[in-house]
């Protein structure tokens, strides 16, 4: 690394203009991808929480399950809590709707689910009687109220008993009904005030039961699927993640040729002297890594300090997956890039690198 540190010593502006290409394009994929997971969990984060082994849906004759349009009658019900191996089956009744506080409206997602059922942060908010509402944090904060205040929804009012954590669908807060508060909502809506989704625990034979019931059981994660929006969202915002990297590998990559090239003069009189291809990519890499670790520390320090500014304005997530995972995958796309373009240099014979005017 001797070379290595008296070029990065000698040659700042190079280094500083490299370094802060790669602290902007970290910035880039780690704003983005905190987006992305913002915006997915404002998405599914309900879903995710319900206590389940298993998501059933209504399977429909053509097509693919989905959120919007399941409905699944008292008999499937019935079916699904008799199964040999079922531990527990809560009925979950999902539709959005509006909530109203003195003026403010907002747009809401109506859960109907039974008190008492497995604690998490989306069941916890179930009241105990027809003229209670649970608020999700989001949905309070829309409305502007807090534990014993009334909101009015679809013309009924109710008295807020609690107030939990965030819990989101389809980019809704979650606001939480007795099951019977919540068919007589949906029966007002269109609805016929069936269940939306079983959340199922145990062992049974999860295809046996669904195709008795004409139904499809999938995992929470597997379910999210049938979230309307969310395969075209979360694809879009992920084909620009990963164009991304591939712009950031090639500009990383672009750099270290154009400065292994300005380097092969060096490099040549290294190999003529007896170093060995070994030492020569080490002390590159290390230079490289060194530059990496500096332009995407700096660039990672930009997107946490943004995105806590930004996460009560904006739906940003920061969590190790937002954070450590594109840094790491920024500094092994630059360590490739700088290896392929060490490639010419190290396999070139010295005398002819030096050439004829040495």
């Amino acid at each position: 690394m001797f070379v290595a540190w008296r070029d990065l010593r000698f040659a700042r502006g190079r280094f500083v203009l490299i370094g802060a290409v790669v602290a902007l394009i970290t910035l880039l994929v780690g704003f983005l991808a905190g987006l992305t997971g913002g915006l997915a969990s404002q998405n599914i984060s309900a879903v995710l929480d319900l206590p389940a082994d298993r998501i059933v849906l209504q399977q429909p004759s053509t097509g693919q399950p989905s959120f919007s349009e399941s409905s699944i009658d008292a008999d499937a019900v019935a079916d699904w809590k008799q199964a040999p191996g079922v531990r527990d089956v809560i009925p979950v009744g999902i539709v959005q709707s509006k909530a109203k506080a003195g003026g403010t409206t907002a747009g809401v997602a109506l859960f109907g689910l039974p008190h008492g059922s497995t604690s998490s942060t989306l069941t916890d908010l179930a009241p105990a009687h027809a003229d209670e509402v649970g608020l999700s944090a989001g949905a309070a904060k829309d409305l502007g109220v807090k534990t014993g205040d009334r909101v009015s929804i679809l013309g009924a009012r109710y008295r807020v008993t609690i107030v939990g954590g965030d819990a989101w669908y389809s980019h809704t807060p979650a606001v939480v009904l007795t099951p019977s508060t919540w068919a007589k909502a949906d029966r007002a809506m269109g609805g016929d005030g069936s269940a939306t989704a079983l959340a199922v625990t145990g062992d049974p034979d999860w295809s046996a039961v669904a195709d008795r019931t004409h139904t499809a059981a999938q995992t929470p994660l597997a379910s999210l699927a049938a979230l309307d929006t969310f395969k075209s969202e979360i694809g879009s915002l992920g084909l620009m993640i990963a164009m991304l990297f591939g712009i950031s590998a090639l500009v990383v990559g672009a750099f270290f040729t154009v400065w292994t090239m300005q380097r092969s003069g060096d490099v040549a009189v290294l190999k003529a002297l007896g170093a060995t291809t070994r030492s020569l990519v080490r002390d590159a890499l290390g230079q490289a890594l060194v530059v990496l670790v500096v332009g995407i520390g700096l660039g990672m320090l930009v997107v946490v300090a943004l995105g806590t500014l930004a996460g009560g304005a904006l739906p940003f997530l920061l969590s190790p997956l937002t954070t450590l995972a594109p840094a790491a995958a920024m500094a092994v796309l630059g360590l490739a890039g700088a290896a392929v373009a060490l490639r010419n240099v190290t396999k070139s014979d010295p005398l002819t690198a030096l050439g004829s005017n040495r």
